[in-house]
């Protein structure tokens, strides 16, 4: 092997070790839920402080990362840069308008969530104009195979994607878990609709539905449904309107596509 350069596949890479120490920075706060300090980053890594400190200082400079009272976080920075992608930006600007509708409709708020590695990500969010609603902030995270948009993401893929994001999955499910989430999103896939009881919240129903690309989920609208005595619509109406906007938007995807 050269310097800074290795084989693999049959591949010629080259090496850029500074870039590699940002990226290892970053990949390691992603899967943190708590801060970390700089020796906490140093010994997670393996490597001396002396490589890290000043890598670290960049991420905070660019605004990657931000250090608070307990230690360094990754900020929303790369989140965002993903959403001006073309694919991405282009069905924010056709679901923004549906959403807003179906929260006028239905008086309860409404989010949009896709995959990201392991977890299912929220990507925009339309508040209700109720005077009482719940709204989930934009990037939040959890877990694909621990929420009702997982489920109908992972309903709407082929077995080998499936199969694929199954070893993503964290924490892993036993082998009960994972065949009830199977057989949970098989139902899903005949029904078109995800209904499950939010992990967060006592008297919440999250009611999902896919939005398509051809058979394939590529996101998931979801209303957190909250059971109020003075409920502009029932549940069941929820569902309904909750379906129609998804294949509202699925279907200007669609039509953006041919026309594109």
């Amino acid at each position: 092997m050269e310097d800074g350069i290795s084989e693999r596949d049959g591949k010629r890479l080259y090496r850029a070790p500074a870039l590699e120490k940002g990226l290892d920075i970053l990949e390691l706060l992603a899967g943190e839920e708590q801060p970390l300090t700089v020796s906490a980053i140093v010994q997670r890594l393996g490597r001396s402080t002396g490589e890290l400190f000043r890598m670290i200082q960049v991420l905070e400079h660019r605004g990657f990362v931000e250090q608070g009272p307990t230690g360094y976080v990754m900020t929303p920075r790369l989140f965002h840069l993903g959403l001006k992608r073309p694919p991405m930006r282009n069905m924010l600007e056709q679901a923004l308008p549906v959403m807003r509708q179906l929260t006028i409709d239905i008086g309860q708020s409404c989010h949009l969530g896709i995959q990201t590695g392991s977890d299912m990500a929220v990507i925009a969010r339309m508040e209700s104009t109720a005077a009482v609603g719940f709204a989930v902030r934009v990037g939040y995270r959890r877990p694909l195979h621990l929420t009702s948009t997982g489920a109908v993401l992972y309903a709407f893929q082929s077995p080998s994607i499936r199969g694929d994001w199954e070893r993503l999955f964290k924490p892993a499910p036993s082998a009960e878990e994972l065949n009830d989430f199977r057989a949970r999103a098989d139902e899903i896939r005949v029904t078109g609709l995800g209904r499950q009881a939010n992990p967060c919240i006592n008297g919440m129903l999250d009611l999902s539905a896919p939005i398509l690309r051809g058979k394939q989920a590529i996101a998931v609208l979801t209303v957190p449904f909250l059971r109020l005595t003075d409920s502009a619509v029932s549940e069941d109406v929820a569902c309904a309107a909750i379906r129609a906007a998804a294949a509202e938007i699925s279907s200007n995807l669609a039509f953006n596509d041919t026309h594109a």
